[in-house]
């Protein structure tokens, strides 16, 4: 649970707050990927020990949220990349 703990840690540190300019939507983009990124480990961890004990559709559904949270993770590296290469960053 301490993943899980630190992830929640991590979210609650970002800025609540819009971002202003492009520069402070880089600092949040890196922020929100590396949160993401965790996200995706902690699903892919739960879907792999839960073999067995949630049933086929409970497996499944694992799975689906797995694979969603690594897209969500690949969509924040495109709009970072994107966003860095409009500042100058990266």
């Amino acid at each position: 649970m301490s993943d899980i703990e630190a992830l929640l840690d991590e979210l609650r540190s970002l800025p609540a707050t819009p971002v202003s300019t492009a520069h402070d939507l880089e600092v949040l983009l890196t922020a929100v990927k590396s949160a993401a990124g965790r996200w995706a480990d902690v699903l892919y961890d739960i879907h792999e020990s839960a073999q067995g004990l949630a049933g086929p559709r409970g497996e499944a559904a694992l799975e689906v949220a797995f694979r969603r949270a690594e897209e969500s993770y690949v969509e924040l590296e495109i709009a970072l990349s994107a966003c860095a290469q409009r500042t100058g960053g990266r």
